[in-house]
């Protein structure tokens, strides 16, 4: 039979030294706290994010990249997008001193002038740089690809900020294309809510036709600002670092489809631009053209030359209404009158290659090129490279 037991009965007192042990465990996890705490708002104080983008492996363990990082899967493209201006400059062979023989270029631009679906060597920078050119004065021309994804002046121009404030240009070259300069797309690239400050200051200097108040631009609290609100930023940083072992291994900084669907040759009776939807006359407010001017400007005394991107023309259904599917012809034959007078009224030095190239050299968009139709682009700009 089970005797009841005994409620009266204390169990045995802890020993000393496990109570000591406690103790000690808990003043360590105090001081973990302390110490994580402190490192925060140290953190958020400084907001160091700016000047950690700038310490990278390559360059310097790791050659620096051809292009500036973006990858849309990473571990397929070796590569991975980052919004923090010095981060990615910092991974650019452009980041490089200059060498006392060389006329540097910078081109700047879009998805196009990046290298969609190209590999290093038949982007238009890769291209160029193949053909050993030199200036009329001995130097060797090198141009350096800082152009990046999606079609934006103003993205374009906070490019050409960074990238003047970081290298020793002696020309740059902006190929451009009527969706860049659309007015109500200026911000909408993640770069430009990231680098706040820097957009606003462009904004108010240049008075362009954009709202520095846009609610967009990333403002962080104090809170977002501490580790752990800045955690996939910081993760992004090393991770972009670690990629920089495939890209040495590999030299690939994207994934370059076997197969690539391409662009559309037919299209309905539709005459709309983005949120325009019927043919009128292109208004002043339409179009940012102040960006373009400011871009100019803010050059100073590095010459700089205006390229309209060539576009895929269609000859398919429609096509007499349609160029391609960004461009019904009544919008882009205004755009291309409106830019060559801006040109011919400033001075500026211009090339407009919009029919150059033939249409089978275009991929997935209507300014995506092939490998030839990327070399038939250098083809036009390197006797004009080399009278520099």
């Amino acid at each position: 039979m089970l005797k009841p037991v005994d409620q009266s009965i204390e169990p045995p007192p802890i020993a000393p030294d496990k109570e000591i042990e406690w103790r000690m465990l808990a003043r360590v996890i105090v001081k973990a706290v302390v110490l994580f705490l402190v490192l925060n708002v140290l953190f958020a104080a400084c907001r160091p994010l700016d000047t950690l983008g700038n310490i990278s492996l390559y360059n310097a363990v790791f050659p620096g990249r051809e292009r500036l990082p973006y990858g849309e899967v990473p571990a397929e493209d070796f590569n991975l997008t980052v919004n923090n201006l010095n981060t990615m400059f910092a991974t650019h062979v452009v980041d490089q001193p200059k060498a006392a023989d060389e006329f540097r270029v910078v081109l700047i631009g879009d998805s196009g002038t990046w290298g969609w679906f190209l590999e290093n060597e038949d982007t238009l920078a890769g291209q160029l740089n193949a053909r050993g050119l030199r200036a009329s004065d001995g130097r060797r021309i090198v141009i350096y690809n800082v152009a990046y994804p999606v079609m934006s002046l103003t993205k374009d121009l906070l490019l050409m900020d960074a990238a003047l404030e970081r290298t020793q240009a002696d020309l740059i070259i902006w190929p451009v294309t009527l969706q860049s300069f659309a007015r109500d797309r200026q911000l909408e690239h993640p770069l430009l809510h990231e680098s706040a400050w820097r957009a606003r200051a462009l904004i108010e200097r240049y008075n362009l036709g954009l709202d520095r108040d846009d609610p967009r631009f990333t403002d962080r609290s104090f809170l977002q600002e501490t580790m752990v609100g800045r955690r996939r930023d910081l993760a992004d940083w090393l991770k972009l670092q670690a990629w920089g072992l495939a890209w040495a291994a590999s030299r690939q900084d994207q994934a370059v489809l076997d197969e690539i669907a391409l662009r559309r040759s037919d299209f309905e009776a539709d005459e709309s631009w983005l949120d325009i939807p019927e043919e009128r006359p292109l208004k002043e407010n339409d179009l940012a053209f102040d960006v373009l001017f400011a871009g100019v400007e803010h050059a100073g005394a590095i010459p700089i030359a205006i390229v309209n991107e060539p576009i895929f023309v269609s000859s398919g259904i429609n096509s007499d209404v349609r160029y391609n599917a960004f461009y019904p012809r009544w919008a882009y034959d205004q755009y291309r009158q409106m830019l060559s007078r801006a040109a011919t009224t400033a001075g500026w030095t211009y090339f407009d290659l919009w029919d150059a190239i033939p249409p089978e050299e275009f991929t997935d968009t209507p300014v995506h090129l092939t490998p030839n139709g990327t070399r038939m682009v250098a083809d036009q700009l390197e006797e004009f490279l080399r009278r520099q």
